[in-house]
């Protein structure tokens, strides 16, 4: 008997790292900010395995912002770019979070 899975959702999430030794930030980086989008069964989902991903790649995460599921935002009236829709997919098809923009902070 095959068990049946639930369809996953494409979240866009921001995520908000502090630094640690060997995160691959810059010298004088105070942290960083990471766009990424994950697939999940529901929210909650996303954002647990994006964390797992960021701290297996080094990285502190300290907060989480998501923007909603694909179809949350275009029910909000967000313009998706065709660029974004294809990294979203690809999260989807490789079963991965996609890093998509990261922004590295610096005390000026």
């Amino acid at each position: 008997m095959t068990e049946a899975r639930n369809p996953q959702d494409i979240y866009t999430l921001l995520v908000e790292v502090g630094r640690r030794k060997g995160d691959g930030l810059q010298k004088g980086a105070t942290g960083a900010a990471l766009m990424c989008y994950s697939g999940g069964v529901n929210e909650a989902e996303a954002v647990r395995e994006t964390v797992a991903v960021i701290k297996t790649a080094g990285m502190a995460p300290l907060s989480v912002s998501s923007y909603g599921s694909l179809k949350d935002r275009l029910a909000d009236g967000h313009d998706i770019p065709g660029e974004e829709i294809d990294l979203m997919q690809r999260a989807v098809d490789e079963n991965s979070v996609i890093v998509a923009q990261h922004t590295q902070f610096f005390d000026d």
